[in-house]
């Protein structure tokens, strides 16, 4: 269930980091839910960004501590946990730079559980996401390399106009862009200078699973 989240906007330069809290009015299979994302200091150059959605059928969870290094986002751990009516998920990753390996483990199937060769510029499904929209304002091209269960996919966004949005009541200039697979589709709405993505809209074979829009930023 991992979900593909652009997370900031900034100016043509990479945007610094900095912490925030951001609640969503959600909707997750149709009804509605809650959504939270966060980014928080992990102390000295660590960073945990997490994503929380919960209705009457689903619980997500998902987190990733990283650094940034040389201008690059790396994974260093994640976590994965997921809740929907009677299935249960749970993974955990780590990206050891060190020994340029990244293993899993959990609800993972033994082929899956690496280890898989690093490359500088390796991210997970969180940090793809925050760097596309650090890449988008700085023009660059959003094609990247995704390191995930034992997987390594090569992952594009595509920018597909812009859409007024209304965000706290006042409507915005957003920057709509989409990343497609076989039965997947994923559609964010950036707003510059917002720290979050404005709204997220995941649709699988033709159906809206997930909508997030975003309520408040503090």
């Amino acid at each position: 269930m991992a979900l593909l989240l652009a997370l900031s906007a900034g100016d043509a330069r990479a945007a610094a980091l900095e912490p925030f809290t951001a609640d969503y009015q959600a909707s997750y299979l149709g009804m509605q839910a809650t959504g939270n994302m966060k980014l928080e200091s992990a102390g000295g150059n660590r960073w945990k960004y997490s994503l929380n959605i919960r209705n009457q059928l689903a619980d997500i969870s998902q987190s990733t501590v990283f650094e940034e290094h040389q201008g690059q986002l790396r994974p260093l751990s994640s976590s994965d946990r997921a809740t929907a009516l009677v299935k249960k998920k749970a993974v955990e990753a780590n990206y050891d730079w060190t020994t340029a390996q990244a293993t899993w483990s959990g609800d993972v199937k033994p082929d899956r559980r690496g280890p898989v060769k690093l490359q500088p510029g390796d991210m997970d499904a969180l940090l793809i996401n925050l760097a596309v929209a650090r890449d988008l304002a700085a023009g660059k091209p959003l094609n990247y390399r995704l390191v995930d269960e034992g997987r390594v996919r090569p992952m594009r966004w595509d920018v597909v106009g812009k859409e007024q949005i209304s965000v706290g009541g006042v409507s915005k200039e957003a920057t709509k862009v989409v990343r497609r697979t076989d039965k997947r589709e994923m559609f964010v709405w950036i707003v510059p200078d917002m720290p979050v993505p404005a709204r997220v809209l995941q649709r699988e074979n033709g159906m809206d699973t997930i909508d997030l829009t975003v309520r408040s930023v503090r």
